[in-house]
């Protein structure tokens, strides 16, 4: 017998007529990430150095369910030296959108999303779009075998600057977890003219698929 957890869902104070759950969400899905290497600072929110670009698919069994595309760069805090900043982030969600900026502080925006996989024995190929408007951001395709990885834990969180959904308060948040997670093959293509111009030169170091995650955020 299935047994379904109560949401309890929070009203927007800043978009009419949308709702979002409350804290934390425990979500369902996939992740599909590269790390790249800026070289050159673009700005006082993204200096040099090693960033992850991912995209990520929230199934079925999520309170809310949406794709993803998301830019983040490790920070180190006095609280917890393993948490990421967000940098650049798009779903198609008008509730996550909402949830995400007033609950953490995440900058996030709309887009459309485009997402096809297909299965040949272990292997899984996908590959994801999203597109701002008529704007292409950016396109990647992977393949990995992490369906087949045996399932372990993960922990992280995040840190975000304040925005004005937040008054200006600064948030944070914490994930933990499990997956089934194992390096890829992966190609992106970033729009050089899109809002991902900075990162459509950066070097791509490595890439790896978090495959059926069970997450906790919050």
């Amino acid at each position: 017998m299935r047994v379904t957890a109560q949401i309890d869902w929070l009203q927007s104070t800043v978009t009419d007529d949308v709702s979002y759950p409350a804290a934390p969400w425990h979500m369902v899905g996939s992740l599909w990430l590269t790390l790249f290497k800026v070289r050159e600072q673009v700005d006082e929110l993204r200096p040099a150095g090693v960033y992850a670009a991912a995209f990520v698919s929230y199934e079925e069994g999520s309170p809310l369910t949406y794709g993803e595309l998301l830019v983040a760069r490790p920070i180190s805090t006095d609280q917890d030296g393993r948490r990421v900043t967000i940098t650049d982030i798009w779903v198609d969600s008008p509730a996550s959108v909402a949830g995400g900026r007033e609950l953490w502080a995440i900058p996030k925006d709309l887009c459309d999303f485009t997402l096809e996989s297909s299965h040949t024995g272990p292997l899984t190929t996908t590959e994801w779009s999203a597109r701002l408007g008529r704007t292409p951001i950016a396109t990647a395709r992977f393949r990995d075998v992490s369906r087949a990885a045996l399932r372990l834990p993960f922990k992280g969180g995040t840190w975000q600057p304040g925005i004005e959904d937040t008054a200006g308060e600064e948030r944070t948040a914490t994930l933990q977890g499990s997956s089934k997670a194992l390096p890829a093959r992966a190609h992106w293509d970033i729009n050089p003219d899109g809002p991902l111009d900075w990162l459509a030169g950066a070097r791509q170091l490595a890439s790896f698929r978090q495959a059926a995650f069970r997450m906790s955020f919050g």
